[in-house]
């Protein structure tokens, strides 16, 4: 019986596909640092062995998933080379397993964990199915057809993937310490449509998306009219979104989300799109719709008092303004203040006038310190230059977050990718 280790295992994918290896009926164990993380937690609930990095995890018998940030000079790593075992790389394995399914790659800039978890959700109500998502929410299913799973396209890891199916959802110049130019970032995704076996869902209205070319139908979805799947007649409300569906300029149903915003109109388009090629029974789809609870950090709201708290993984320009722009739909009422933590330096250095033109979209903004990457110079950039382009804006620590008290009746997002959840814990601390 294969013993399958993961060194990293706490890392979002790898926590992933180690809950799918485990509910597949595989042994499965892995190590990392000692520090919490939230992804530990599925784990730990599944029984699923954690330990500290040490090279004495390596044994003999064992399969080693190596996660992607860590390299061949690691202590686990080199054991496992010293005792001549099998070394697979994160995004390898996942290449080979998905082999074995009608395999589903979510990929884009932005979009992709919310639009992963809304299909797995979708396509699970209809046939057995397993799937990964980037929020390290992982489910194997024995007998599964389908495998549904988020693809990043840092360091053109998706380049691994050869899956049957593609949804794109955007292209935008990100991971600026990695891709040169919004050019760059095409022809990682150019590359990657070369690769897909069946078909492409496209976000049409993305002047860049439509340059896409394939082997196999590259079928478009969007608001404008010469998409393939169009969404018309969107009715917006504090409860959700309703809309309706046209194929080919010809009306195919109408469909409502308990979500808010442009983006989740696009993230179900898509999952409706694919749904309809794969002919899986528009009622189910339609009550799944319905049904979603969304994934982790990702909107995830709580009410304290006259306070809505929000944590969300926004991270960039784009996903910041689609994020404001969602909380102004739900509560339309309330005020919007962000809280927003800069995430790597080379992003913050390259996108400082586009953060600071997309928080500006807040009633009020605080800041906290750039959350800075082992692998890059910070050189004399600070939080004070995006401070210095946002009228009124502050800089808020841990120990100071007492400040959002005086925002009543008002809806408060936390954001970014770092480990701005402290800030909202130590506020929440202060709260109670």
């Amino acid at each position: 019986m294969t013993i399958y280790h993961f060194v990293g295992i706490k890392g979002s994918g790898m926590s992933a596909l180690a809950q799918v290896l485990h509910d597949m009926k595989f042994q499965v164990q892995g190590s990392d640092y000692e520090k919490h993380f939230f992804t530990q937690d599925a784990l730990e609930q599944s029984g699923i062995t954690i330990l500290p990095f040490q090279k004495e995890n390596i044994k003999p018998g064992l399969t080693i998933i190596a996660g992607n940030a860590f390299p061949d000079t690691h202590e686990e790593i080199q054991e496992a080379m010293k005792l001549g075992l099998p070394i697979v790389r994160y995004h390898r394995f996942l290449g080979d397993f998905m082999q074995n399914f009608i395999s589903v790659a979510i990929t884009g800039a932005h979009g992709k964990t919310s639009t992963t978890g809304l299909l797995a959700h979708v396509i699970e109500g209809a046939k057995p199915t397993s799937y990964l998502i980037g929020d390290g929410t992982g489910k194997g299913q024995e007998g599964a057809e389908y495998f549904v799973f988020e693809a990043c396209e840092y360091r053109r890891h998706f380049l691994s993937y050869f899956p049957d199916y593609a949804i794109m959802t955007n292209i935008d110049f990100d991971h600026p310490d990695y891709f040169a130019n919004l050019e760059d970032v095409f022809s990682a995704f150019q590359e990657m449509a070369i690769q897909v076996k069946k078909g492409i869902f496209a976000y049409g209205d993305d002047e860049q998306l439509q340059k896409i070319q394939a082997k196999v139908p590259v079928l478009f979805y969007g608001f404008g009219e010469e998409n393939d799947y169009q969404a018309k007649n969107l009715v917006k409300t504090t409860n959700g979104t309703s809309f309706d569906v046209f194929i080919r300029n010809t009306f195919f149903d109408t469909f409502s989300i308990p979500t808010f915003g442009d983006h989740s109109i696009l993230n179900a388009l898509a999952v409706i799109g694919l749904c309809h090629y794969e002919e899986i029974n528009v009622e189910v789809v339609k009550e799944l719709l319905t049904t979603f609870q969304g994934v982790k950090r990702r909107f995830t709201e709580k009410r304290i008092g006259t306070q809505i708290l929000i944590d969300d993984y926004a991270h960039h320009p784009t996903e910041i303004k689609a994020t404001i722009q969602a909380a102004k739909q739900k509560y339309p009422d309330q005020k919007i203040v962000a809280v927003f933590q800069p995430h790597t330096f080379t992003r913050t250095q390259a996108f400082l006038e586009d953060f600071a033109e997309s928080l500006r979209l807040a009633d009020k903004t605080y800041l906290c310190e750039i959350f800075g990457s082992a692998r890059e110079n910070h050189g004399k950039l600070s939080i004070k230059d995006l401070q210095d382009k946002i009228a009124e804006s502050e800089i808020i620590t841990e120990e100071n977050t007492s400040v959002l008290n005086e925002h009543t009746n008002s809806v408060i997002i936390f954001m970014g990718a770092g480990d701005i959840q402290k800030f909202q814990e130590s506020y929440e601390k202060q709260l109670s």
